[in-house]
């Protein structure tokens, strides 16, 4: 069974930069699970915003986030990285990763996500 473990949040002063990481466990990522980033407010349903594809050729970014937000994959290490640059208080939010199965490409957008991680607190002030 897929189990996802989501780390690197923290609190941070707007314009700086964190790192998400989103390491997973039970399964390989390469070839079969595409990742997909959301965020949202406790206890509230959160809202997706990035993914990357199961052959990590492809990317998809919300108009929110785009050109600020970086979504990586590292084989070795079966793991998915959000680079989050020029944070802005908007950003503050519980941030989750999710896996959906077979989703080659995300070009046209992301899949639906069977698979979360437990999510990690973002905190953008000054």
């Amino acid at each position: 069974q897929l189990q996802l473990v989501e780390s690197g949040g923290g609190l941070v002063q707007p314009g700086g930069s964190l790192r998400l990481s989103c390491a997973a466990s039970g399964a390989s990522l390469p070839y079969y699970y595409a990742i997909g980033w959301f965020r949202g407010a406790p206890g509230k349903e959160p809202e997706g915003f990035s993914c990357i594809s199961s052959s990590a050729e492809t990317t998809h970014y919300a108009d929110s986030v785009k050109g600020r937000f970086t979504i990586s994959r590292d084989d070795a290490k079966n793991t998915v990285y959000l680079q989050m640059d020029n944070l802005k208080p908007e950003d503050t939010a519980v941030y989750y990763c999710a896996a959906a199965r077979f989703s080659s490409s995300v070009t046209m957008g992301c899949p639906d996500f069977a698979f979360w991680g437990q999510g990690t607190q973002v905190t953008v002030s000054a």
